[in-house]
């Protein structure tokens, strides 16, 4: 039979799956590449032969996803696999379009042919959209299973945004593990949390491997998933956070949906801060396609450091990146906290930004007077920085999951905002995760 010719759309995450359960080895499909999006910087790389196994001994090539309809007429490809995640049905059909226009088979893989199985128990933490909650409902779900005795190993969805052939299975134990392996922002804000609690935390590129070493030392595997892309394993408990604040995009995102349809429980996080019809708006929606799933609410209250030096100021707010770019927020916790404490104004970062910060406002137009916590490599952690030094503000509100004063070098005095997810009223997560 003669081979099929593939290419597989992702962002340096479900793409790689895909690729290392499905493919790797099948002598029925010929990759011929990856194409890359959302993410900064990841085309123009190779995935390596280390990786890519015995069928491919140069490589495969990752381009960008502006080239796709070329290199699909280029190598006459017969399937496109669309394997990245937190994008509208219009974002997906539209590539679904210009692909068959392009003459070849539009094609997304589920989880039959995706799902890894472990020894241990799973716990997923998965969501409808990014940016609704997911670290701290990993981190209150990895304190209960704690408390009850659990040695619990999380894993985190991947983000490989270096040297691929470095970051196979990568073990995260303390700070300077996290300095060794060279980690961008975004890595280290998922990453520290659990560090600071005592927990090992396990990523990288390949999840078999990875997973044959999380087995080794956890009771307990933990899934902290990324976006809203679905679970690399097959769970025992499966939960899925849904945002009131954005009522009705766990119908209208991928695959967002497909979480809220596998979940046995979800969670709807900060209802102390939505307005109650989002909150009845995304409970019917949950009725309506998992009616039997266990709902839990919950709120993220927010705790700042010495918050009454706000009080009066012109403060520069940063968020956290992904929530701000393809998660379409519009604030986060840090300009909550700026209100709550009496911030006179909120400095716009964007007169001040320079180079990779100045690009990142003009693709994701939406984001206005915040600063998004780029830093997936170290040239833009640099222009992070010379852009928060750039600003006339005050002071600098740093509402990302770690402290960025660690790894940048501020001219101006800053505050921390922290967030933990509290459980209110009943049902509980206790409750849910009482048959692990």
């Amino acid at each position: 039979m003669e081979q099929k010719k593939v290419i597989i759309m992702g962002a340096a995450g479900r793409d790689f799956h895909n690729f290392n359960v499905y493919f790797r080895d099948n002598e029925l499909y010929r990759v011929v590449a990856f194409t890359a999006a959302q993410i900064p910087d990841i085309e123009g790389r190779e995935y390596p032969a280390e990786l890519a196994g015995k069928l491919y001994p140069q490589g495969i090539p990752i381009h960008a996803e502006e080239e796709l309809v070329d290199l699909i007429r280029q190598h006459q490809v017969d399937q496109v696999i669309f394997a990245y995640s937190d994008v509208s049905y219009e974002h997906v059909m539209s590539n679904a379009s210009k692909i068959m226009a392009a003459g070849a088979d539009f094609r997304m893989m589920g989880l039959q042919n995706t799902l890894l199985e472990s020894k241990k128990p799973v716990v997923s933490v998965t969501a409808a959209r990014t940016g609704v909650g997911k670290s701290q409902t990993t981190r209150r779900v990895c304190d209960i299973l704690r408390a009850k005795g659990k040695q619990v190993v999380v894993i985190r969805h991947p983000m490989p945004y270096g040297d691929l052939s470095q970051q196979i299975c990568q073990r995260f134990a303390t700070y300077e593990d996290l300095d060794l392996h060279r980690c961008t922002i975004e890595e280290r804000e998922e990453y520290e949390p659990h560090l600071d609690r005592g927990v090992i935390v396990y990523a990288g590129v390949d999840y078999g491997k990875i997973l044959a070493e999380a087995e080794k030392e956890a009771d307990v595997i933990l899934w902290d998933g990324g976006n809203n892309d679905m679970s690399f394993y097959r769970s025992d408990v499966y939960i899925t956070l849904v945002d009131p604040h954005r009522p009705g995009h766990e119908l209208k995102y991928h695959p967002g949906e497909a979480n809220l349809r596998l979940a046995d429980g979800i969670v709807i996080n900060k209802v102390d801060t939505a307005d109650y019809r989002g909150v009845e708006e995304v409970r019917q929606n949950i009725l309506s396609i998992n009616p039997h799933a266990m709902v839990v609410e919950a709120a993220s209250p927010i705790f700042v450091e010495k918050g009454e030096m706000l009080r009066g100021k012109r403060v520069l707010v940063v968020e956290d990146g992904p929530t701000l770019t393809h998660g379409e927020m519009l604030y986060g916790a840090g300009v909550i906290a700026a209100r709550k404490y009496g911030a006179a104004e909120l400095v716009d970062p964007r007169p001040f930004a320079v180079d990779t910060i100045n690009e990142t406002y003009e693709s994701y137009a939406h984001i206005s007077t915040l600063l998004p916590a780029m830093g997936y490599g170290e040239k833009q952690m640099k222009d992070l920085e010379k852009t928060i030094n750039n600003s006339d503000a005050d002071l600098v509100v740093i509402a990302t999951p770690i402290d960025l004063r660690r790894i940048v070098e501020l001219n101006k005095p800053a505050v921390r905002v922290k967030y933990e997810l509290q459980e209110i009223g009943e049902p509980t997560l206790d409750e849910l995760l009482e048959k692990i």
